[in-house]
């Protein structure tokens, strides 16, 4: 036969003062374990608020243009069934179909201006050798089920660039040489006046031109004086 153990005999453990004693011993044990809770997750949301709202260390992915001459692009098109400000369809080329590649940038890189009013704003241009910033071209990988990139060349063969769009500009390329007029065989081309200041053979072209005016004149009156003289 087992023997009963003192707690099942004894008055004094069995007693509501004896288990009242036992649960306040377990309370602080079970206080430290919720504190050391409530602090994890309240460290958590701080380092997680510093990390987004202060230093701004996530990554941005945005659309922006593409050139499909250069660049193997993703196409989005206009829905003709939409009635949406900027997804319904408006009849013209530039508007209605739209290629575009993906940028991720590091939020804290991104500098805060306005491209609409500042053209030399490009917010996901990414610097050489810049961490955590890169594009996503149009390939096989990368395009969505049944979605078409663009192909450069082919591209350039269906669409052509016009004349216009072939001119260099001398302001943005250094290797581009400035082409002169010639006022002769242009209508549209006006004669460059010279700037004594930038150039140092413009006062030499002054005065020969003010001298050969003076000796028009001189010959002009010269001759005037001499109908005189025979009258």
């Amino acid at each position: 036969m087992d023997k009963e153990s003192p707690l099942q005999t004894d008055p004094y453990f069995a007693s509501p003062l004896c288990q009242s004693k036992a649960n306040r011993r377990e309370f602080p044990a079970n206080k430290v374990l919720w504190a050391v809770f409530f602090l994890l997750i309240a460290g958590s949301v701080a380092f997680t608020y510093y990390r987004i709202m202060v230093k701004k260390d996530y990554l941005i992915s945005s659309q922006v243009d593409c050139d499909p001459y250069a660049e193997k692009c993703f196409i989005w098109n206009c829905d003709p069934e939409s009635t949406v400000e900027g997804e319904a369809c408006t009849g013209e080329m530039e508007t209605d179909v739209w290629y575009y590649k993906i940028v991720k940038r590091n939020a804290s890189r991104i500098p805060l201006c306005d491209p609409e009013t500042d053209e030399e704003c490009q917010p996901f241009l990414c610097d050489p050798e810049e961490p955590e910033c890169g594009e996503t071209l149009c390939d096989e990988e990368t395009a969505a089920e049944g979605e078409i990139c663009t192909d450069p060349e082919e591209y350039a063969l269906n669409n052509p660039m016009e004349e216009e769009e072939l001119e260099c500009d001398p302001e943005v390329d250094e290797e581009c040489e400035a082409v002169e007029c010639d006022p002769e065989t242009d209508e549209e081309c006006e004669a460059a006046e010279c700037d004594p200041e930038v150039d140092a053979e413009c006062p030499a072209e002054e005065a020969v031109e003010e001298t050969e005016g003076t000796t028009e004149n001189t010959t002009e009156d010269a001759a005037e004086e001499g109908l005189g003289t025979e009258e």
